[in-house]
Order: C-alpha cells, then structure tokens, then sequence
C-alpha cells in the first residue's frame, strides 16, 4: 500500500471516530434546546420527538419573567469576568517565575503549590468559609473573586509548562540589550504565552460561569444570585416547569458556545503547546 494512500484510509478513519464521538456529545444539547421549544404534553412523548411542534418561544420569554433573569445574568457576568482577569493577572506571573527566575527555594514552592493540587476542594471548604466569613465577605461575592487574584495551581502548572517551552535565548538577548526582567516578561514572554493564557481564561471563565456550590455557599441575598442559583431558585418555586427550565440552561450554555467556537483554535494551541520544548 502507498505511503500517501494510507495516509488517507488514517485521516479518513480517524475523522469517521471524531464524528462517531462527537454525536454522543451534541445529542444531549441538541435535545436541550428541543425541549426548551416543546410544550409540557409533548415533552413525554413515547417515542420522542424531536423537533417541536409548534415551536413554543413563548418558553423563554416566560422564564425571563418568572425569575429576575437580567439580574442574576448581570451578577455571573460580573464574577466571571473579574475572576477571570484575577487568573489571567495572577497566574501568568507566578508560572514565569517557576519556570525562567533562579531564586532559592523555587522547587520546593512548586512542589507545594503542586501538592494543593492534590487537595480535594470539600477539605478546604469549611476554613475557607470561616476565614472568609472572619473578613466579612460571606453575602458578597468577594469569596468568588478575590482568590483569582491570588492564582490557581493547576493554571500555574498549564502555563509554567509553556513558558518552559519557550527558549532562553529571548531572555538573553533582551538582557544584553538592558531590558529588566519585567519588561521581558511583559513584552516578549507574555505575548508568545497568548494561546496558553488564552486557554488558561477560557478554563476559568467556564468553571465561574457555571459555578453553583461557591455561589451557594458564600451568597445570601437574593439580588445577589447567579444564574446557576437562579436556577435551582426557579424550580424551588415553580417545580419542574421542563420547558421553562430547558430554557434557561439553553441561554445558560449559549455563551460558553459561542465563546468557545471563536476561541477554539487558540485554546487548542494553548493545550498543545504546553509542556511541549
């Protein structure tokens, strides 16, 4: 069999997988928003269908006014995108200096900020709450924000893995020619770490965006709410309304889509890329 031939039948099988895969993956967002469009008879149909009949759009309009849609997408969009910018400030910082600075006891920092990684997130629950509540923050969504801007182990470990990929020789040019070290990281290093920071935001932006235990956890007031607990606030009190509760995870899920089909190729590059010489 010819080289070329064969590279083909591969290409060809290994796209035929990726698809075969793939319909696992969609068909449960493909009957998501189906249901969001259905009216309540139709939605237990045996067997099921599939595409509405008639569409019911009225779902969503209904949802918007059942629950404080606005507000509640108001406070997520402002939690994630602040906790999105401490990680994309904080991190980078630290994985540079793990991966380029010579400064003692560096090892042995990484170990430990490696070994946190090992910790699962129900043993820190409780200090975490009685420290935060000490400060005052429990009711506000400090709690969600303010430890981004501290950086996260396992960004550190992504993007220190990256900066370890990138040559020294940058480094040394930019120093014989008198640029500090900050000024290496910010205009040479941070740049060529685009795609990992990139990716390091978009991890980030997905877990605050559908984050439901730390919202829970640390917000009381109402007004407050995300749209994960705004959720869970609409089926407490109008029971399981599928239609309307369909609808609100369609417009839950659409931007973390959307983002991700625009970003996809930079996020794919920032995970390839890491830990790659």
């Amino acid at each position: 069999m010819q080289p070329i031939v064969k590279k083909r039948i591969q290409f060809t099988l290994a796209h035929v997988c990726l698809i075969i895969a793939s319909i696992f993956f969609i068909i449960p967002f493909i009957w998501l928003v189906s249901t969001s469009l259905k009216e309540i008879t139709q939605i237990f149909k045996f067997p099921p269908e599939w595409i509405p009949n008639p569409f019911r759009w009225q779902n969503y309009l209904d949802a918007m006014e059942y629950i404080p849609f606005f507000t509640y997408l108001n406070n997520t969009v402002i939690i994630t995108l602040l906790s999105t910018l401490g990680v994309i400030i904080s991190c980078p910082l630290v994985a540079y200096s793990f991966a380029k600075l010579k400064w003692k006891g560096r090892h042995v920092f990484f170990i430990i900020t490696i070994a946190v990684m090992m910790i699962p997130g129900q043993v820190t629950m409780i200090p975490l709450f009685l420290l935060f509540n000490k400060f005052g923050w429990v009711g506000t969504p400090l709690p969600l924000i303010v430890p981004a801007f501290f950086g996260a182990p396992f960004y550190i470990f992504l993007l220190r893995q990256f900066f370890m990929g990138l040559p020294d020789t940058l480094r040394d040019s930019a120093k014989i020619d008198g640029a500090s070290e900050f000024r290496i990281y910010l205009q040479i290093m941070l740049p060529l770490a685009r795609p990992a920071i990139l990716a390091v935001g978009l991890f980030q932006f997905m877990g605050s965006w559908t984050d439901f235990l730390g919202p829970l956890l640390y917000l009381t007031d109402e007004t407050q709410y995300t749209l994960s607990l705004g959720l869970q606030q609409f089926q407490n009190q109008m029971g399981t309304e599928w239609g309307l509760m369909m609808a609100v995870s369609t417009m839950m899920t659409l931007p973390i889509i959307i983002m991700f089909f625009f970003m996809q190729r930079t996020f794919i590059q920032g995970i390839t890329f890491s830990g790659i010489k």
